[in-house]
């Protein structure tokens, strides 16, 4: 049966169109199981029921016409049920509905799973027969296990707009109203310009060829390209490889011929599809051919084939792409939206950005809150190809995105956005003035930093220091490891300009979801794995040229220098950077070079560091805690992952129990507490932080004023009235319920995002 199931998954993945792969997959079905009937029923968003997708055994014709209401029949009873429904009598079950138009009357065996999708249930998967008999076990498996395989395409074609899932498009979108996770705050209100993932074969959608000669046009230049380049490889190879080995790339050519891939993929447009997804069609097909053959040697064929299709897809993609004119408003839309995708519109012109994957705290979210540009993350149900020129509304505050919106909706936003730039200019007055509580007490708020562009953003917004130099960036924008001489320069540019404000260095912090290309880690859980400190301690020489070009960096200046270690687990990691880092302090002054010896301090983000921090501050010149990681650690959830988004919580009771935990710890030893993680950018965060103890707050420099306007309209004795009452709750959702009351009886509500009614 498991290789009944894999041969199923791999003919039905290699079918660029939705509908038919969904066909597809129901003949499959109904012949492995024997059964006389296999139908799939898929979520009809205009009409909130199921409609007829697919079936191999009942009346084809009514396909796209059946539709079903979401508590009908015994579809409706496992989608309302979301489990399994097994019946050797299906007419006697009072669920039972009767359809005559399909042809089902005469089938008494009835066995219906959900396709279930993030908790969310999209349709239903139904076999049938004839004779009265429940399924067995074996066969209810393999179904369940089927429909998890197809509730992936199914959510990937909600996303891009397909037929079945979406209905049309165009109703779709017209007002539309779709939902996500808030990536960062604020109103955009532009245009789409929609941004496909780079030669990436698996992520091109189906579509509708708009003219089939421009198509073939666009297909005859990139092949042509791929050509060329394949020659001009041959011609630079010449002479140092031996014949047998150039015949492979004769081979290449041959495949690109029209006898070959180039006419098949001709084939598939001609029948209407575009040039992107006729040629992921036609590599899947060929590819799984390969796959099946016997001879290690043939499959491996199927490789080069995949690699000749990304070649052609990354011309076709560039030839394409005509976009050097953005519109003055845009807004950016992609399926999965990457920092490459950011940098390609110019900042002034992007007035937002949707991503269909992706959650609030992933690196791209925080990218965008730092860029001060509104993004909505995760949203899964969005058209996002139907998008292109499309009117939208972006609303970070509360992650939702209009489509083609009402006039009155329009409106109310730009009346929302003009609301928000008057309270920014009321924060302006704010930069100069320390960031102090009614009753007197004192918190530096200073900023998170990772490019020579933050700099003048940050100090524009008055801070008062950098909270964490974010030191693996030079390292990611290139292609080796930078020298010290290039680490010192970028270095003193940034102590420079905050001089003689404290800068506090993070060293090189890699591994997780930060990887370096010429430095590659691979492993099989890169969260738990070699990151942070435990990759510069265990290559010293990387550590010490870091520190070295701190140490010089900062010599004759008289802000502070901070350096502060990452990922740090225990007692012996703080000892072994500590004797490193007056190696290098030595060094440096045996060159002739006067620099003061830097305070050296621990990033508290694993729960070991949380329970040793009493001891982590003793040795320690001071502490900070990163709170992203060190939520994402206690939760044990992936921060980047939409389908756990929900569960990455940072007011969660153990979340704020912790930083409690670490700031109590902290305070015994006298030493100075910062955190530098989300929580404290936003006014309730800081609120709880400050009331904890906590003297520094460093944050994306967008948070600054605001952050700054709260903690200079409050007292602290209403905030530890408050830390107080939190600590008793049981739950992340009271938590937040209280802290957003609690913040408009203290008349902070203009810090809070305005919200609409529906228009």
């Amino acid at each position: 049966m498991l290789n009944v199931l894999r041969k199923i998954v791999q003919d039905v993945t290699q079918e660029g169109d939705f509908a038919a792969s969904v066909q597809r997959l129901a003949e499959h079905i109904q012949q492995a199981l024997g059964t006389e009937v296999c139908s799939i029923y898929l979520t009809s968003n205009g009409s909130n029921g199921y409609v007829l997708a697919a079936t191999q055994g009942l009346n084809a014709a009514r396909i796209g016409e059946v539709l079903l209401a979401q508590d009908q029949g015994l579809v409706g009873l496992v989608g309302r049920r979301a489990e399994p429904l097994n019946l050797d009598d299906a007419p006697s079950h009072p669920n039972f509905y009767f359809v005559p138009e399909i042809g089902e009357e005469p089938f008494n065996s009835f066995l219906g799973v959900p396709i279930l999708h993030q908790g969310r249930v999209l349709g239903v998967l139904v076999v049938q027969q004839r004779e009265p008999r429940r399924f067995d076990e074996a066969e209810e498996a393999f179904l369940i296990t089927l429909s998890a395989q197809l509730a992936t395409s199914v959510a990937h074609a909600e996303a891009v707009g397909s037929a079945f899932v979406a209905d049309d498009s165009t109703e779709l979108i017209e007002n539309g109203l779709f939902k996500g996770f808030a990536g960062a705050p604020g109103i955009g209100i532009g245009v789409g310009v929609v941004m496909h993932p780079i030669a990436d074969l698996d992520s091109v959608p189906s579509r509708q060829a708009e003219d089939i000669t421009t198509e073939l046009m666009l297909l005859d230049r990139a092949v042509e390209a791929v050509r060329n380049d394949i020659r001009t490889l041959m011609r630079d190879l010449q002479a140092s490889l031996p014949q047998e080995e150039l015949a492979l790339f004769d081979a290449y050519l041959h495949m690109l011929d029209d006898s070959a891939l180039a006419g098949d993929i001709r084939a598939v447009v001609r029948q209407g599809q575009w040039a992107q997804g006729a040629l992921r069609k036609v590599i899947r097909q060929h590819v799984s051919r390969f796959e099946v053959m016997d001879d290690p040697y043939l499959r491996e064929r199927g490789t080069d084939v995949k690699d000749l299709g990304v070649r052609v897809l990354g011309y076709l993609q560039r030839i394409r792409e005509k976009k050097t004119q953005f519109p003055p408003k845009a807004i950016l839309v992609g399926e999965e939206v990457t920092p490459g995708m950011l940098a390609a519109i110019p900042v002034e012109q992007l007035h937002g950005v949707i991503s269909v994957r992706g959650s609030g705290n992933s690196h791209v979210a925080i990218l965008a809150r730092a860029m001060g540009i509104p993004a909505v993350m995760g949203a899964v149900d969005l058209p996002a190809y139907d998008l292109e020129g499309v009117s939208i509304i972006v609303d970070g505050h509360y992650g939702e995105v209009y489509t083609r919106p009402s006039q009155q909706r329009v409106s109310e936003n730009l009346s929302l956005l003009e609301q928000e730039q008057v309270f920014a200019e009321e924060l302006n007055e704010l930069k100069e003035l320390p960031c102090v509580t009614q009753d007197g007490w004192r918190l530096q708020l200073w900023v998170n930093i990772g490019l020579t562009g933050d700099i003048n953003r940050s100090l524009d917004r008055g801070a008062e220091g950098i909270g964490l130099f974010r030191t693996e960036v030079p390292f990611m924008s290139q292609d080796r490891f930078p020298t010290e001489v290039e680490q010192r320069a970028l270095y003193r540019e940034h102590m420079e300009a905050f001089e003689p404000r404290p800068v506090t260095m993070r060293t090189l912090d890699i591994g997780g979801d930060k990887s370096l290309s010429y430095f590659p880690i691979q492993e099989d859980n890169p969260f738990l794995g070699w990151r942070g400190i435990r990759v510069t301690l265990d290559h010293p020489e990387i550590f010490l040229v870091q520190v070295r070009a701190m140490l010089k960096a900062n010599a004759g200046l008289l802000g502070d220098l901070r350096i502060m270690l990452p990922m740090i687990s225990s007692l012996t990691e703080l000892r072994r950077a500590k004797v490193l880092i007056n190696q290098a302090y030595d060094e440096v002054i045996e060159e002739g070079v006067q620099v003061k010896r830097p305070q050296v301090g621990v990033l508290i983000e694993v729960p070991a560091a949380v329970y040793q921090a009493r001891l982590l501050a003793k040795e320690a010149d001071f502490v900070a805690v990163g709170s992203n990681d060190l939520t994402q650690y206690l939760l044990a959830v992936d921060r980047n992952n939409p389908r756990v988004a929900e569960l990455y919580q940072e007011v969660h009771p153990a979340v704020i129990t912790a930083l409690r935990e670490v700031a109590r710890a902290v305070h015994a030893e006298e030493k100075p507490l910062g955190i530098c993680g989300e929580l404290a950018g936003t006014p309730a965060g800081a609120i709880l932080l400050m009331a904890m103890g906590y003297h520094v707050l460093s944050m994306n420099a967008t948070h600054l004023l605001r952050v700054k306007w709260v903690i200079r309209s409050i007292k602290r004795s209403d905030a530890r009235r408050i830390l107080a009452r939190v600590m008793r709750m049981d739950a992340a959702e009271e938590v937040t319920v209280y802290l957003n009351q609690e913040m408009v009886r203290l008349g902070l509500s203009k810090a809070m995002p305005a919200r609409l009614g529906s228009a």
